[in-house]
C-alpha cells in the first residue's frame, strides 16, 4: 500500500520539478502533463 500525500506535501510537490535530478515528481508530472496536452495546437477538442 502506498504513503497517502498530504495535502500540503502534493501542492509542494506540484510545483516542484526536481531539476538536477534523475528522478521526477508524480505529482508535478501528472499537472504538467496535463498542461501540455491542453497547449498542443495540433489538440483536437470537441
Amino acid at each position: 500500500m502506498k504513503k497517502k500525500v498530504s495535502t500540503q506535501a502534493n501542492q509542494a510537490n506540484q510545483n516542484n520539478s526536481n531539476k538536477g535530478t534523475k528522478g521526477t515528481n508524480k505529482q508535478n508530472s501528472q499537472v504538467h502533463g496535463n498542461r501540455g496536452k491542453q497547449l498542443n495546437p495540433n489538440n483536437k477538442g470537441k
